[in-house]
C-alpha cells in the first residue's frame, strides 16, 4: 500500500506570516495537532505543531533553568527559546527541519520515518508540491480497513488449523520449534517449552489469527535459560 492511497487531502496549511493565534485556532477547529507551512508559490518550508506552542510567555511556560546551566547551554539556544516563547508569526516558531515522503512511498517507509524521528505526521509531496499529509490516524484507518471481519474469513478444519499454526511457528525467528499443537473442534492446545515468557504471547497470537480457532489452551512450560528454573503454564499453576 502506498501513501497516496491513505493520506489526507486537501491539506489544511498556513503561510509563514500567519499569526500564532490563527494557527492555534485552526488546529483546534479541525482537531489536528500540526500544520504544514507553505509559501504562496506552493513551496513547503516547515511544519508548526502543538509542541511548538507549548513554551509560551502568555502561559508562563517559558523554558527556565538555573543561571549556571544557562551558561553551559549558551546564548544561541537561549535566544532561540526566547523567540519560541514570544514570537508572533508561524515562521518564528515552526520547525524547518523537514521530514517528508513522496506520494509513491510505501506505508513501511512512513512508519519507519515516524518511528525513527518520533513524529506523528508527514507532509506528502509530489515533485516539489505538497499534495497531502499522512498521520498516525490515517495509518490506523488503513489498518481498520485492512482487517477482514471474522465472518469474511474462510473457516478451516482442525487439520488445516494445526498445519497453519505449525507452519507459522516454524517461520518465526524467535523460535517455536519446541511447541507442539493439538486441535479438536477448533480448540487449540499449545504444548511444549518456551525460553522467554514473551514467546507465550506470540504463540497465542499466531493461533488466534488462524480462521476457525475458537479457543487457545496454554500448556507451555517456561524454562528460564540461565537458572534452568521451570515455570508451569497458567492452567497448571496453583489457584
Amino acid at each position: 500500500m502506498i501513501v497516496e492511497n491513505v493520506m489526507t487531502t486537501p491539506v489544511i496549511s498556513v503561510e509563514p506570516s500567519t499569526s500564532i493565534g490563527e494557527a492555534a485556532k485552526l488546529m483546534l477547529a479541525h482537531r489536528i495537532s500540526g500544520l504544514p507551512v507553505v509559501e504562496r508559490n506552493g513551496r513547503l518550508v516547515g511544519v508548526v505543531s502543538e509542541g511548538d506552542l507549548l513554551r509560551r510567555s502568555e502561559l508562563g511556560t517559558e523554558c527556565r533553568r538555573p543561571s549556571w546551566l544557562e551558561f553551559l547551554v549558551g546564548p544561541g539556544r537561549i535566544a532561540d527559546e526566547f523567540v519560541h516563547a514570544h514570537g508572533r508569526k508561524v515562521e518564528e516558531v515552526m520547525s524547518a527541519d523537514l521530514v517528508t515522503v513522496q506520494s509513491d512511498a510505501t506505508l513501511d517507509d512512513v512508519v519507519e520515518a515516524m518511528s525513527r524521528r518520533h513524529i506523528k505526521r508527514l507532509p506528502v509531496i509530489k515533485g516539489d508540491s505538497l499534495i497531502g499529509i499522512v498521520t498516525r490516524s490515517d495509518i490506523m484507518r488503513a489498518l481498520a480497513q485492512a482487517l477482514p471481519p471474522a465472518s469474511a474469513q474462510e473457516m478451516m478444519n482442525d487439520e488445516q488449523i494445526r498445519n497453519a499454526i505449525v507452519a507459522e511457528l516454524a517461520s518465526q525467528d524467535w523460535g517455536g520449534s519446541f511447541i507442539r499443537v493439538n486441535v479438536l473442534n477448533g480448540a487449540v492446545e499449545l504444548i511444549g517449552s518456551i525460553f522467554d515468557e514473551r514467546e507465550r504471547r506470540a504463540a497465542h497470537v499466531i493461533a488466534e489469527n488462524v480462521p476457525g480457532v475458537k479457543s487457545v489452551k496454554d500448556q507451555l512450560v517456561w524454562i528460564e535459560p540461565v537458572s534452568g528454573m521451570v515455570i508451569l503454564p497458567p492452567d497448571d499453576s496453583p489457584r
